[in-house]
């Protein structure tokens, strides 16, 4: 089988500009590859017609043969996971496939996750199977409805062969679309090998690729610094506005673009406590819902780390400007989570303590997150709260603060305040059934979320609170 070479015009603009950081290498062959979702508005948006993608080629294309004259790479990149550094990490089950230019002219990296061992792998088999690779896909899908910014899903490929985890399981290839795969962990990678004049090309590539305003500022390096910290600073706060637990923040998990990627022990928060921790592999709650924005500054101050030659000739002065810039992580943080807050309260202008006071009260009986603020439009958020003598008197508080027109504020915080997230008990349901070979009640819940502010009839069970357990919900990375 061939593969059609018209379907993408791929380029390779990393590959050739930052040698040193990507190594050649042809993805694992899929001995039965099989097209399990595409996403069909993605396609549209890379340029390329969805039923060309569903056909032979199309489907080989995703599992990973590259056309002729098509090179994949695995990058190299370092990182910090769980606060310990590992010199080199890199792609252990991925591939950059290429980068297309799309519809709207950005260029937007087509890249593979499962696609067999590499340099990078480190022991592991480097593929991936049927669930994670759809846990992805969903969750990239629901962040994309919900307004933050994301890598995306473009389709998840059945390979057709079994993978051993703690069972045997059906392999499966996703393919992903970024607006890059630069990560802080890259940055790590670069400054780590001394070679001053490689860190230089990858900081003027990133500065090119995505902040080409920094190109000229008077120091361009520390400009670039400055906006990968206020896209990061935006990013967490909408992750936090959401209920999102990013679950795995390594900073090889941190790009620099200010997208979300690699939903491994991802989850969404039912009831409202700033410890809820969901992954497997974070027994001490680093990443905890309420510390995410702490571990992103910290994060940051790593890449600062990297960048310090470029700062400066000076490395006194170096510390010192990438130490100010990286200050200005918490005011900026503060007010993209206190401006967002107000629109999901429905207040004219942020008020810290009535947002803090009625999360107070939401933690301390256990109300739901994402039902709370919808139910709060309609009139009916005093229901959730077992004893809602606090809640009422909260609610007087906010009363006097609300606009004058009280239907536009109602239909503003729906614009604000979803109706739909990826409930962990439906997820789990879809990918088990996935797994099994039934993909309906994934289409449905992809289908659901990816409009999650429109509240739909027939879909009341997606809006519903999570059943009542008496075992935490756990997630896994899934490698």
């Amino acid at each position: 089988m061939t593969v059609a070479p018209t379907l993408f015009r791929f380029e390779d603009s990393y590959a050739r500009e930052v040698p040193g950081l990507s190594v050649p290498w042809t993805a694992a062959a899929a001995p039965a590859p099989e097209l399990l979702v595409l996403n069909e508005e993605l396609a549209v948006e890379l340029g390329v017609d969805p039923a060309e993608l569903r056909e032979p080629p199309g489907v080989a294309l995703l599992a990973g043969r590259a056309p002729e004259g098509v090179t994949a790479v695995a990058e190299a990149y370092a990182g910090h996971q769980f606060g310990v550094y590992s010199p080199r990490l890199g792609d252990g089950r991925a591939l950059l496939l290429g980068e297309v230019i799309d519809v709207k002219g950005r260029r937007r990296d087509l890249h593979l996750k499962g696609s067999g061992r590499t340099p990078f792998s480190r022991g592991a088999d480097g593929k991936a199977v049927v669930g994670p690779m759809l846990r992805e896909y969903v969750i990239g899908e629901a962040m994309h409805g919900l307004g933050i910014p994301t890598t995306r899903a473009l389709a998840v490929v059945a390979t057709g062969e079994r993978v051993i985890r703690e069972r045997a399981l059906p392999g499966a290839v996703l393919a992903r679309v970024a607006a890059s795969h630069l990560r802080v962990g890259t940055f790590q990678y670069a400054a780590a090998s001394g070679d001053g004049d490689l860190l230089r090309a990858l900081a003027d590539y990133a500065i090119a690729r995505h902040y080409p305003e920094a190109a000229g500022a008077p120091n361009r390096y520390l400009d670039l610094f400055r906006r990968v910290v206020q896209a990061q600073a935006r990013l967490v706060a909408r992750w936090m506005l959401a209920g999102f637990i990013h679950g795995v923040m390594n900073t090889d998990n941190t790009t620099i673009s200010g997208e979300s990627i690699d939903y491994g022990p991802c989850a969404f928060m039912d009831a409202f406590d700033p410890a809820t921790v969901f992954s497997s592999i974070d027994g001490r709650g680093r990443y905890a819902y309420g510390n995410q924005p702490q571990i992103l500054q910290w994060n940051l101050a790593r890449l600062a780390e990297a960048l310090l030659p470029l700062f400066d000739d000076n490395g006194q002065a170096a510390v010192e400007a990438a130490t100010e810039v990286l200050n200005g992580f918490t005011a900026a943080y503060e007010r993209h989570w206190a401006e967002g807050m107000a629109a999901k309260l429905g207040i004219a202008a942020p008020d810290r303590a009535l947002a803090q006071d009625v999360l107070t009260l939401m933690r301390l009986q256990t109300v739901d997150f994402t039902r709370f603020f919808r139910a709060l439009s309609a009139g009916t958020a005093r229901t959730l709260f077992a004893e809602p003598g606090p809640f009422d008197a909260w609610a007087a508080r906010r009363e006097v603060l609300l606009p004058a027109d009280r239907a536009a504020v109602a239909a503003a915080m729906d614009r604000a305040n979803p109706v739909y997230i990826p409930r962990n008990h439906r997820v789990e349901e879809a990918l088990a059934a996935a797994t099994e070979g039934e993909m309906g009640p994934f289409r449905r819940l992809a289908d659901v979320v990816s409009r999650p502010f429109e509240e739909r009839p027939g879909l009341e069970d997606y809006a519903g609170p999570a059943p009542v357990s008496r075992t935490p919900y756990v997630t896994y990375c899934g490698t």
